[in-house]
Order: C-alpha cells, then sequence, then structure tokens
C-alpha cells in the first residue's frame, strides 16, 4: 500500500515516504525566490528601476518602524513645508535618525496607507542614501491605488 509500512503487520504505521521529484525532505527543489527587502525596493524605485505600482505592492507587505513618543501615534514633524511623519525600512535607519534608546513601533506599509492621518505625507529614510518623500498628494494616491486593486 501506498503511505504506510506494510512489514509492521497488523500494527500498520505510516511511514515517511520520499516526497515526488526526488527532493530532500523540508527542501524544496527550487527554493522561492524571497521577496525584495523595502530598503531595495527604496533604491530601486529612486534609480527607476522599479515602478510605482510594483513599489507599493512591495511597501504593503513590509515592515516599517515608526519612531513614537509617550502617546500612542505617530510623531508628526511640523518644520517642514507639509507635514510629514518620520518612518524608516529597518531599526537600524530609524536608530541612525532618533538614537539607540528611542522608543518606536513596527507597522506594515498597507497599515501605514490606512493610519495615515488625512493631509500628512511621510519621509521614509530621512538620514538615509535614498530617502523618499510622499507628500499628502502622493498618499492620496497610494490610497486610491490600494482602493483599486482591492475593490477593483
Amino acid at each position: 500500500m501506498y503511505g504506510y509500512d506494510q512489514s509492521q503487520g497488523a500494527h500498520q504505521q505510516y511511514a515517511p515516504q520520499q516526497p515526488y521529484g526526488g527532493q530532500s525532505q523540508g527542501q524544496p527543489l527550487y527554493p522561492e525566490p524571497s521577496p525584495p527587502s523595502l530598503a531595495d525596493a527604496v533604491r530601486a524605485f529612486t534609480t527607476g528601476s522599479l515602478s510605482a505600482e510594483d513599489f507599493q505592492q512591495i511597501f504593503a507587505t513590509s515592515k516599517v518602524y515608526c519612531p513614537r513618543g509617550d502617546n500612542p501615534g505617530f510623531l508628526a514633524l511640523h518644520n517642514t513645508q507639509h507635514p510629514v511623519i518620520p518612518m524608516f525600512t529597518s531599526l537600524k535607519e530609524l536608530r541612525r535618525y532618533a538614537g539607540k534608546e528611542s522608543k518606536y513601533f513596527v507597522i506594515t506599509g498597507a497599515e501605514v496607507i490606512d493610519l495615515l492621518p488625512t493631509g500628512y505625507g511621510f519621509v521614509l529614510d530621512m538620514e538615509g542614501e535614498h530617502r523618499m518623500v510622499f507628500d499628502a498628494k502622493a498618499v492620496e494616491q497610494m490610497v486610491d491605488f490600494a482602493m483599486r486593486r482591492m475593490y477593483g
């Protein structure tokens, strides 16, 4: 019979099977490629080698590190032309900006788009080599794109 060892007689026990294609257990023949990191996507987008749609898809599923104060919520910078919220692609980038002992929270890019207050933009990796600024209008476009993808 297929799927169990018949040599056990009446006390049939399931025996491990050799996976299809001769691959070893737990190891796929062709490993899935890992998705690009948000930092890689920022670099690719700022150099023009990644489309806005592809960037937004990566951003939506990526972790975003946000500095926080004593109260819940985003910390906003109001000393800019339009208010923006600093966000970071990694804890290392956040620490470069806010220091080693800074408080932070982590959310996905999709949650950023959902929770960002109206009229605010955000900046990714303020102190980084590939800083990206999304003003309030760009955030509205990201929300529209997300809604079209979700609801058609």
